[in-house]
């Protein structure tokens, strides 16, 4: 029965260089190869007997081959090369990417003679890092460019990242954002109630959501929605947070102003009522044409809620608001001459005046110029004096109708007229039954009409 020899120490080493998975090259210092190892045939294409003997440049394409003048000027120094990465040629001419770790080979007396090379090829290891390269640009970008703030933060809540947009809008640094006192851009007055809530949800494990305001680089605060959701791994523990922040203020702002309009409905809906009511009131005692007469005036208001409906409740041109006033004249409406500087008057004088325009009208065609073909109305305002002196002055000039009539006692009409335009403008109304035409004038403080100073 044979013995089986144990290798001696040279088979040994020489076993494992043929048989490792790294490719290894022998050379001598002018850079010819000694040895090549299975492995090399792998990596390179080559076999041993094509390489050996031959320049290791033969692998190095042509604009790296300063790199090999390099190597071994490292070699002679008594130098390694810890690590290189670089490109090599395969025997396809391919380029294949490779790790490559160098150090010097001595003799017995310690001289230096050649170098061993030991190089991987790290194509597959440069895919994955590309690949998670282009995924974190593609997070950064998103990160980034989303309009919240967002931030990254560890199982125990303590924030390990923060987006660009934070940075931007904070002004600080990541490392006084993530330092101990982390609720120090919240609001003083919200500090604790925030922190409490915010531990609560990490501690519970559970989706947290706030509003509270934050403070800016230039010192002003303002309110963002904030929320963070727990990512967990596949046996369900968190092992981070993802949180974002959403700036609402404006939203915040728009929902108070949406709550003061329906305040605001609501006030005028009530006085509206109040105003029909009386109407009815006063008009079923002084007039025999009841229906009529009040479906007039109802109408005339309507008219006015539909411009100041149309344009929001705010500020309405005169000279539009005049015109919805004599659209139910038709063809009558032609018989007057309008005019004045184009001024915008206050929402909530407009009604007011529009009341008084149209029982003017309403007049004029029942009694006045509207009343004949021949008749006609002057409507003309005007604006004069400084400041706080300026004074609004109107004037509806009626001629060319029937003989004007006074009647004895003043109707309701005749209040609408004169009561209503002088006691909401705080002006003075004066009425003229003059025989060429009825005449109206009414003056008060410019302020109490005008929605733009004078």
């Amino acid at each position: 029965m044979e013995i089986e020899r144990p290798m001696d120490a040279a088979d040994l080493f020489a076993a494992i260089v043929e048989n490792t998975d790294a490719a290894i090259v022998g050379k001598n210092l002018e850079g010819r190869v000694l040895t090549w190892n299975r492995a090399a045939q792998t990596v390179f294409g080559w076999t041993a007997e094509e390489m050996i003997g031959q320049s290791i440049r033969r692998i190095i394409p042509a604009d790296r081959q300063a790199e090999e003048d390099e190597i071994l000027a490292t070699i002679r120094r008594d130098e390694s090369v810890d690590r290189l990465d670089t490109v090599r040629l395969h025997k396809d001419g391919s380029l294949i990417h490779i790790a490559v770790l160098v150090s010097p080979i001595r003799d017995a007396s310690g001289t230096i003679i050649g170098a061993s090379k030991i190089a991987y090829d790290v194509s597959d290891e440069l895919r994955t890092r590309k690949a998670l390269n282009e995924i974190e640009t593609r997070f950064s970008l998103m990160a980034d460019n989303i309009a919240q703030l967002a931030w990254i933060a560890d199982s125990q809540g303590d924030v390990t990242w923060f987006n660009r947009r934070w940075t931007d809008y904070t002004g600080e640094s990541f490392a006084d954002a993530i330092g101990p006192d982390r609720m120090h851009v919240v609001h003083p007055d919200h500090i604790e109630r925030v922190e409490q809530h915010y531990l609560q949800c990490i501690a519970e494990g559970r989706e947290w959501e706030d509003t509270f305001p934050l403070r800016g680089v230039d010192g002003q605060y303002r309110w963002f929605l904030s929320r963070a959701v727990p990512l967990r791994d596949e046996a369900g523990q968190v092992k981070c947070w993802f949180g974002t922040n959403t700036d609402v203020t404006e939203l915040r702002d728009a929902e108070r102003r949406i709550e003061l309009l329906l305040m605001e409905v609501n006030h005028r809906s009530k006085n509206l009522l109040s105003v029909v009511q009386s109407m009815a009131r006063r008009t079923a005692s002084t007039s025999e044409d009841f229906i009529p007469r009040l479906e007039q005036r109802i109408a005339a208001l309507a008219a006015n809620q539909d411009v100041l409906v149309q344009r929001n409740w705010s500020p309405v041109p005169l000279r539009e608001l005049i015109g919805a006033q004599l659209l139910f004249l038709e063809q009558a409406a032609a018989q007057t001459d309008i005019k004045g500087p184009d001024v915008v008057i206050q929402a909530n004088t407009a009604e007011a005046l529009s009341m008084a325009l149209h029982e003017l009208a309403t007049n004029a065609e029942k009694y006045g110029a509207y009343s004949v073909p021949g008749g006609l109305v002057k409507i003309s305002w005007d604006v004069g004096g400084i400041g706080t002196e300026s004074e609004f002055v109107m004037r509806w000039v009626e001629s060319g109708g029937p003989p004007v009539l006074q009647n004895g006692q003043p109707g309701f009409g005749t209040r609408i007229i004169r009561d209503v335009p002088s006691g909401r403008l705080r002006g003075e109304v004066e009425t003229e039954y003059a025989p060429q035409g009825f005449r109206f004038t009414l003056r008060c403080p410019a302020a109490n009409v005008l929605a733009l100073p004078v």
